[in-house]
């Protein structure tokens, strides 16, 4: 079997306030499209920024193309993942080319400016997400959706294998929040980036996503696709509501059952 591309054994990590994963296994191969879902609090963004490198897990292991991920230079991670993380504002002080810039000094050595092949790989960004007429526009002049793609375009110019999305269209509207899983699904199927999110709405995951991760406590309680991991009965006894699923389409969709169902 081909090594993962990333690989979490026996990983624990807690917070001052308390542990946060516990014991998590994971692992996933390069190509794949993976949603991590779950409650509040059950450490999916804590596992995604352990699966980053950004936190050191207290014990296991996190492994990035077989190496332990310790291993890497800060260059070397670039190469390979990049990180989009929620975001609550869009003040900052640059315009969409140069925040889309700011993903290629990872590649460059020190006071080394940018050159053709960067200039290169933020144009393709920025065309790829459909930002390149907003190129000179300044971010905090973007909306919600604008910002989003501006975000994935840098993620994009990076040029890593591997993209994690903590939330990614938790503040959009349905419009934009289907345009930005349609271009990663694109994205996966004709450049074999390999995505893995952490999302809120099970409907999108089970909509966009072949494989479901179920977390909760810090552990994982389900892993595979959502029509085995989104189940009446699992879902609500992790989310501690009385959860109901139907079908339409040909998917799988999850709604809570009101007061008066119940009754």
């Amino acid at each position: 079997m081909a090594t993962p591309l990333v690989e979490a054994s026996g990983v624990h990590y807690s917070w001052p306030t308390g542990p946060a994963v516990r014991g998590v296994d994971l692992a996933v191969s390069a190509g794949e499209m993976l949603a991590a879902v779950g409650p509040n609090g059950a450490g999916k963004s804590t596992l995604l920024r352990l699966l980053s490198g950004y936190l050191k897990p207290d014990r296991g292991e996190i492994r990035l193309a077989g190496r332990d991920i310790r291993r890497y230079g800060r260059r070397e991670v670039a190469a390979l993942l990049a990180f989009v993380p929620q975001y609550s504002e869009v003040n900052l002080p640059y315009t969409v080319a140069e925040l889309a810039t700011l993903a290629r000094y990872a590649h460059l050595g020190p006071f080394r400016p940018p050159g053709s092949v960067d200039r290169a790989a933020v144009a393709r960004a920025l065309e790829i997400t459909g930002m390149a007429a907003f190129a000179g526009r300044p971010v905090s002049q973007l909306s919600g959706g604008e910002f989003q793609r501006a975000v994935l375009a840098r993620a994009l110019a990076q040029g890593a294998e591997i993209i994690y999305l903590d939330e990614p269209t938790a503040h959009l509207d349905i419009s934009h929040q289907s345009r930005t899983f349609d271009l990663l699904t694109r994205l996966n199927a004709e450049e074999g980036l390999t995505v893995v999110a952490v999302l809120h709405d099970l409907n999108m995951a089970a909509a966009y996503f072949p494989r479901v991760v179920l977390l909760a406590g810090g552990r994982v309680q389900d892993d595979g696709e959502a029509e085995d991991v989104f189940r009446e009965d699992k879902l609500s006894e992790v989310y501690g509501c009385a959860l109901r699923a139907a079908r339409a389409g040909g998917r799988r969709f999850i709604y809570p059952e009101t007061e008066e169902q119940r009754r």
